[in-house]
Order: structure tokens, then C-alpha cells, then sequence
């Protein structure tokens, strides 16, 4: 493919040049597809994939070739070959050639493919080299009949100064120079922003090319690449951040050239959009010298082209090794530094097995082939030598080929695809080693098969790569809510039936009458966009229900025993205060209008202060009384102390007053359902199933909660009378126990008289004796004393058993009888007969 070809006219070469945004690549492809056949020469096989789907999309996938050093896909007629620049079939005759990146001469690995291509590549009628404006002078030295057209960018780029990741704009690329800084960084920002994309040079085309689709479609807003985005990869990026300024060049670490920087910076922008470029993290501020020629364009040119010889001489090993370090004798060119080829070659020229195997010039060209395969793996040198010793091995052997012996257990290894990144990213190299040899036809037997299944599984492990990098990089509910917040105007937000919230596809929470409660965030970013995002998508539902619910009728709500409130089933407001006849809520959540927040609260405070009044009528009417005055004297003093205590009182308090009390005044208590028993004084309709459950919202603060229905052990410190009453309970020394069981167990004891109560009745009441024995000396009530004269100081009432005032309950129209009559008949005297004085008249 050179221009000095017998018959044909010298071809039309064209240099150009500019910098990044200047439409070089693009313009190229157009030409090329406006001639009947043509080929281009890219930096990257992820470049190259990108421009073959763009040209398969225009011409079919008939009419183009891909050629890279991992993937051949050649039709049977091809027109177009989409190429990496050291894959170009150069015996096939085009009509248009172009090379991309023609400045990357002055690489040291692999500068000198670039150089021969530069020197001897041509197509027939037209040729085009593209690169940076620095390869101006080297290009008239060396091809002094090229055309050099310059070409301005098309948009500005300007700097932007230092900005931590977390201050990075949105669309912003940031630059890393080794795998554990980029995955790092990634790290950094799916905390901090909710996720980023990564590309790297040592991804499949796949596995990019799903990453950069996560960018490009604005599902994560940030990029963490390596150097590799400056070789021509066109994403819409905004800002470029430099996490760093030196790099491993195969050598030695050093300083980015401005060049370089120059190169990277100007992806930021495109087309006509202005781009900014930036440094963060360690990354220090860029110099004032650096940063005029990045934004001006202006970089010290092009000095040398690295050059090999291309004419190796295959007689014998030392002339082949002595034809690698033949000088140029061209001025512009030089001799490039030994290469990993170079260097496995010398180091076979040391090994006997391969000295008496490489005598001919076939097995020499053999093993040159060989040493040209790329560790693809980074493995160490003796590992990669001992590679392509084997393969060297096998191509002059007497099968003369990779036998599937060879290859299929290498391939059965990496035929897995569980584990992480790192893991992953390993076989994924190891499957490009295995494809770069599968595609050397006279490399293996049945290389189709094998191209066909080294190929499936780069796809089926680049897949899982990038599930893997998506998983650990990108929080994708957070990206997502991130997008809806700024797409304000069609933001895809959602309440199903089930209450689940989503948006833009993503669960983020649920909606559970007004309340929404958010899944769990991970991050403070996450918690943000959550807050935000709910705000957007479920204030308008709440705002309509908060409506309904203040205009909802009373059977649509319900209390638990717990202080939940519910609306339509779902836990809406909790109980925080007040009495249960005038109680305190507060509404869940916080979304809403605050009118509207404050109609439903008040709705359902007035709701609840109703269902008090039913639940506990004979304690509301007992209220009522006090407070308008309808009961006085004794029975008041007795129905304050019963509304304070929740409607339950235990009678050894109230004893004396109850005593005091005149038979009217029995009978007025008694309208209001006041019973009193022989332990205690309260009101049935109180302990009933619905009055309790009711009254135990009211109390929840204090935190008993009994575990059964029988005697239990009063907790420390002791509940107060109300919150026992709340449970039907009461506390009886170091017990509380119910009080319908306190009434059975008096009425057993009367019925015992003296004797202890048997297993039966202790079975009756699920006591053992020892409790009954506790709660008979918890129950000793105080005996009436006389009724102290008049002037002097009421006595310390002397202690009684319990079963005296029982007693005194037997006997009620004895205990009414007036006290000087129960005296007289106390201190009657017997009857004595009177001596007979008279008996001797």
C-alpha cells in the first residue's frame, strides 16, 4: 500500500491537524465513505468499535471490515476497514487511507507503527493524516509532499481552577492514571453524587461502550476514565477534572507533558458548546506557563518520530537481532527504545531450546510473531516469556499449530463468571490473549471455532463486568432521583395501590395514608435526593388525602391500645397527650400543606375525643358531674379521685369516706355505675374490653405493659394508679393484680372463713397459696375507730383484718343501726337472779 507502486499516480496526502473538537475524525470518515473502498487507522479498539457501528449504520454490515488485534470481523467483500493502527492489512490496496492520532509517533512503545505508517501507508488516490497541531514541522520534514490544513476548535475551552469531587459540576470527566485511583474515585462519587461511569483503556469494547451509555444517557452525571478518553472518544463531557499529574509511561512515573494535558483537557465541550477543564483532589494547581498553552493551543512541536526498522532480516537469529537496532539515517527520526518484542527476543537469543529449534528463516519468522504477542495480562516478564515460548513451541512442532489441547483448558479457566471486579477485569484479559491468538489462523486448529467462542465469552463476561462496576459505582435510585430533580418538567413519579412510590422506574419508598416514609438512602446525598424527590412526586397525593381524611367519616378511623391512630387501616397520627377526653395527636409525616396538615389532625382529635365518650361513658358522665357541679360533698371528693385514677380506687384509700357516706349519697354514686366491692371502688363499664384498649393509648409513655392476665410482680418503679386502671389492674403490695380477680378472691375467703383457701379455689383464681397469702396481708384494711370528742386530735386508726369489714358488709342493716343502739347492746350486762330476801315469811 505505498504510493510508490508501478503505474499509479503519486497519492493525494493530507495533513490534519488542530486540536480536539475540530471535527478531524468526523471529517475523515466522511471522505472516506466518498470513495468505493478505504481504510482508517485508529489509536484504540475501542475507538475502532465506535467508528465501525457509526460507518455499519450508513453502509451496512456487508460493506465494512473490523480488524483489531482481539476481533476480526471481515465480510466477504468488504469496502471500508475500520482498523487499530497496528492491525491495518497493508497488503490490501484502497482507494482512501487515513491514521488517526498521527502525533502518537513520538510514542515510545509504539510510536514506531505509527511511523511506518506515516512513511508508507497510502491509498491510491487519497491519503489523510489527523493530529494534534504540533506535528506541523515534523510533517514537512518527512512527508514533504503532504497538504497541511489547519483546522480551529470549535468551541473555547477554558480553566476553572481546583474543585473538590464533591463540588464537581454535573457532565464532568475526571482523569485518573492508575485502575486503584479510578475505582477510588468512582467510589467517591456514588457516596457523594450518586454514582459515576468508568472507561478504561483495558475494558472490552462492550464493557465501555455499556459505561459510556450510562453516561451519555444522563443516568450518572459524573465519568472516571483513565488517559484513554484523550484518544479520540466523543462523549458530551463539560468539565475535565485532573485527579492527577503524573503517570506511568511502561518506564518510569512522570510528569505530564502540556501536550498531553492539552489533549485530555479538550474533550471537555462539543461542538459548539464551551468546555472547562480543572484540577481536584491531590491533584496540585496547574502551572501559569501549562495553563496558557492548554487554553491557547499552543504546544512545543513534534522534535522526532520513533522509528524501527521495518526490513528485518530473518537469515539467522543474531542478524535478526542486529537489523532491530539499525539507525535511521533520516533526519526527524530515531531509533525507538527496546520493546517488550525486542526484549523477549534477546532473552529467547540466551535460551538453547529456542536457538536449536529458530535455524531457519521460516522458524524465525515464527518466533518473531511470537514475541509479538501483547500482555494484555501485565503479567511479569518470565511469565509472559514462558507464553510465548510455548506458542513458539507449538508453530514449529509436527502439528504446526495450537492444538486444542493447548487451548481448551485455558479456556475452561476463564469460562467462569462469578467473583468481583477484579477478578472479572483479570479473565477479561485472558480472554483477549485467547482471541488475539484465535485470530491468527495459522496460529490454531479450527481458529473459527475458537474466534466464535473467545468472542461469546468477552461478551458474556463484559456484560458482568458491567453489572459489577454499575452495582459498586452507581447507586441507581439515587442517580435516578438525581435526573427527576433536574428534569422538573417530566419527571416519571408514581403511587401504586400498594402504596410503593416510585421514580423514574425506581421504588423510593412507600405512601401509607399521609405519612411517606423513604427507603433507606446509605448516603447523605442519597437521604437529599430522597427528601427532594418525595417532595415532587407524593406532596400533590398527600395534600389530596389530607382532604378526604378531614372530610371522612368516623367509621373510617380506629385507635390501637399501642396509641396509633388509623385512617382507612394505615397508621396515621400518634397519641402524645391530653386525656381521653380531650386528646392530643400528632399527624405523621411532614409533607403537605400546613392548612390542610392542620384540618386532619383536628378532625381526628375530635374523632377520638367522641369515641372516648362512648368507649367510657359512665367516666365521661362522672366528669360531667364534677365539672358542672351536679355532685357535691362526699361523692364528689370520691368520683375526683375515681376520674384521676383512671375509674378504679382501692377501697382501703377511700374507706372512711365511704363509711361517712349517707344512704342518698350510696344511691347517687350508684347512678353513675360506681360499684363498690369488698377490695375496691370503680367502674365496671371502665375495665371492659374497648373502654381498656382505648384508655391504654393514653399511657403508653409509661411504658407497662403487663404479659398476662393473672397475678404479676409490679415492675420498678411502680406504674401509676391510672396506668394500672388503663389494664383493669391495681396495685396490691408488690402485686398488681385484676380487680375482678381481687373481688373472687374476697368472696373465697368469706366463703372459707378461718381456713386457707383450698387447690381448688387457688385453681380457680391461677394463684398458688404463697400469693394468696401475700395478697391477704397486702389486703388489710384499717378497723373504724370511735368517733374522736370533740377538741382533740384524730387517732391513728388501729390495724383489721379484711374479714371484719367483710363482716360488717354481711350485715348491713346492723351496720345501719344507729351507733348509741350498737353500744347499749354491746355492754348489756346478764341477767342475775336477785336473792329471795323474803323466803323465810
Amino acid at each position: 500500500m505505498s504510493d510508490r507502486s508501478a503505474g499509479l499516480a503519486p497519492s493525494r496526502v493530507t495533513a490534519i491537524l488542530g486540536p480536539t473538537n475540530t471535527g478531524k475524525t468526523h471529517l475523515a470518515v466522511e471522505r472516506m465513505l466518498g470513495h468505493a473502498s478505504g481504510m482508517i487507522g485508529l489509536p484504540l479498539r475501542l475507538l475502532a468499535r465506535e467508528i465501525y457501528e457509526r460507518i455499519v449504520k450508513l453502509r451496512g454490515a456487508a460493506s465494512v471490515a473490523l480488524i483489531t488485534g482481539e476481533e476480526k470481523i471481515v465480510p466477504p467483500r468488504p469496502a471500508y476497514f475500520v482498523c487499530t493502527v497496528e492491525a491495518m492489512p497493508m497488503e490490501r490496496q484502497v482507494e482512501f487511507l487515513a491514521v488517526d492520532e498521527i502525533q502518537l509517533v513520538a510514542d515510545p512503545e509504539r510510536g514506531h507503527v505509527f511511523t511506518q505508517r506515516l512513511l508508507h501507508a497510502r491509498g491510491r488516490f487519497e491519503t489523510m493524516f489527523l493530529g494534534a497541531g504540533t506535528m506541523a514541522p515534523l510533517m514537512r520534514s518527512l512527508v514533504p509532499d503532504a497538504e497541511i490544513v489547519s483546522r480551529e476548535r470549535l468551541s473555547t475551552l477554558s480553566y476553572a481552577g481546583s474543585k473538590k469531587l464533591t463540588r464537581l459540576p454535573r457532565r464532568s470527566a475526571v482523569v485518573a492514571f492508575s485502575t486503584e485511583q479510578v475505582y477510588a474515585i468512582a467510589e467517591l462519587l456514588r457516596r457523594q453524587r450518586g454514582g459515576a461511569a468508568v472507561v478504561m483503556g483495558s475494558l472490552s469494547p462492550r464493557t465501555r461502550n455499556a459505561q459510556v451509555e450510562l453516561f451519555q444517557s444522563g443516568e450518572v452525571d459524573f465519568l472516571v476514565a483513565t488517559d484513554a478518553i484523550g484518544m479520540g472518544l466523543n462523549m458530551d463531557v463539560d468539565h475535565v477534572a485532573f485527579a492527577g499529574l503524573r503517570k506511568f509511561d511502561g518506564r518510569r512515573t512522570r510528569w505530564l507533558h502540556a501536550a498531553e494535558i492539552g489533549q485530555i483537557a479538550g474533550r471537555a465541550g462539543r461542538h459548539l458548546r464551551d468546555g472547562t477543564f480543572g484540577v481536584t483532589g491531590e491533584a496540585e494547581d496547574l502551572d501559569e506557563d501549562i495553563l496558557e498553552q492548554v487554553v491557547e493551543h499552543r504546544f512545543d512541536p513534534v522534535e522526532a518520530a520513533e522509528w524501527r526498522n521495518a526490513r528485518l532480516d530473518f537469515d539467522t537469529l543474531p542478524d535478526l537481532l542486529r537489523s532491530l537496532t539499525v539507525t535511521p539515517e533520516r533526519f526527524g527520526l530515531r531509533l525507538t527504545a527496546q520493546a517488550l518484542d525486542e526484549t523477549l527476543l534477546r532473552r529467547f537469543a540466551a535460551d538453547e531450546d529456542v536457538k536449536k529449534i529458530a535455524r531457519s528463516r521460516g522458524a524465525l519468522m515464527r518466533l518473531w510473531e511470537a514475541c509479538q504477542l501483547p500482555d494484555f495480562q501485565k503479567t511479569t516478564l518470565d511469565e509472559h516469556a514462558r507464553l510465548s515460548k510455548e506458542i513458539f513451541t507449538a508453530l514449529t512442532g509436527g502439528r504446526g499449530r495450537l492444538t486444542e489441547d493447548w487451548i481448551a483448558p485455558r479456556f475452561n479457566d476463564l469460562d467462569r463468571d462469578d467473583g468481583q471486579i477484579d477478578q472479572l477485569s483479570a479473565r477479561l484479559s485472558g480472554v483477549r490473549t485467547l482471541s488475539y491468538i484465535a485470530n491468527r489462523p495459522d496460529w490454531v486448529a479450527g481458529a473459527q471455532a475458537w474466534r466464535d467462542r473467545t468472542k461469546a465469552l468477552e461478551e458474556r463476561l463484559s456484560d458482568v463486568l458491567h453489572d459489577r462496576l454499575t452495582a459498586r459505582f452507581v447507586d441507581r435510585r439515587t442517580t435516578a432521583l438525581m435526573r427527576a430533580l433536574n428534569v422538573r418538567s417530566d419527571t416519571l413519579a408514581g403511587v401504586a395501590e400498594d402504596g410503593e412510590v416510585t421514580v423514574e422506574g425506581e421504588p423510593v419508598g412507600r405512601l401509607d395514608g399521609v405519612r411517606f416514609t423513604p427507603d433507606a438512602g446509605g448516603s447523605a446525598l442519597a437521604d437529599r435526593a430522597l427528601r427532594q424527590a418525595a417532595t415532587r412526586a407524593v406532596s400533590p397525593e398527600i395534600a389530596r388525602r389530607l382532604g378526604r381524611l378531614a372530610a371522612d367519616g368516623d367509621a373510617a378511623f380506629g385507635v390501637t391500645p399501642d396509641g396509633d391512630v388509623l385512617w382507612r387501616g394505615a397508621l396515621t397520627a400518634k397519641v402524645v397527650g391530653g386525656d381521653p377526653f380531650s386528646p392530643r395527636l400528632r399527624l405523621l409525616g411532614d409533607l403537605g400543606p400546613a392548612p390542610a396538615r392542620e384540618r386532619a389532625q383536628r378532625r381526628m382529635e375530635a374523632w377520638l375525643a367522641a369515641e372516648a365518650g362512648r368507649a367510657l361513658r359512665p367516666l365521661r358522665r362522672l366528669r360531667q358531674a364534677v365539672e358542672s357541679g351536679a355532685l357535691t360533698g362526699l361523692p364528689r371528693g370520691l368520683a375526683f379521685r375515681l376520674i384521676e385514677a383512671g375509674g378504679v380506687l382501692p377501697r382501703r384509700e377511700v374507706e372512711r369516706d365511704l363509711a361517712a357516706l349517707s344512704q342518698h349519697e350510696r344511691r347517687t354514686l350508684k347512678t353513675f355505675a360506681v360499684r363498690v366491692g369488698a377490695c375496691s371502688v370503680w367502674l365496671p363499664e371502665a375495665v371492659k374490653p374497648r373502654a381498656l384498649a382505648l384508655a391504654q393509648a393514653f399511657v403508653v409513655n409509661e411504658g407497662f405493659r403487663p404479659t398476662g392476665d393473672g397475678l404479676l410482680p409490679l415492675p420498678s418503679p411502680a406504674p401509676s394508679p391510672r396506668a394500672l386502671s388503663a389494664f383493669g389492674r391495681r396495685a396490691v403490695g408488690a402485686w398488681s393484680a385484676p380487680i375482678e380477680a381481687l373481688e373472687r378472691f374476697a368472696d373465697l375467703s368469706r366463703a372459707a372463713g378461718k381456713a386457707p383457701l383450698d387447690q381448688e379455689a387457688l385453681t380457680a383464681l391461677g394463684w398458688t397459696a404463697d400469693q394468696a397469702r401475700a395478697i391477704q396481708a397486702a389486703l388489710r384494711v384499717p378497723r373504724a375507730e370511735k368517733a374522736p370528742r370533740p377538741g382533740k386530735a384524730d387517732a391513728a386508726p388501729p390495724q383489721a383484718s379484711p374479714f371484719a369489714a367483710l363482716a360488717q358488709l354481711r350485715l348491713p342493716a346492723e351496720a345501719s343501726a344507729p351507733k348509741s343502739e350498737r353500744r347499749v347492746k354491746a355492754a348489756r350486762p346478764r341477767r342475775r337472779r336477785k336473792p329471795r330476801a323474803d323466803a323465810g315469811a
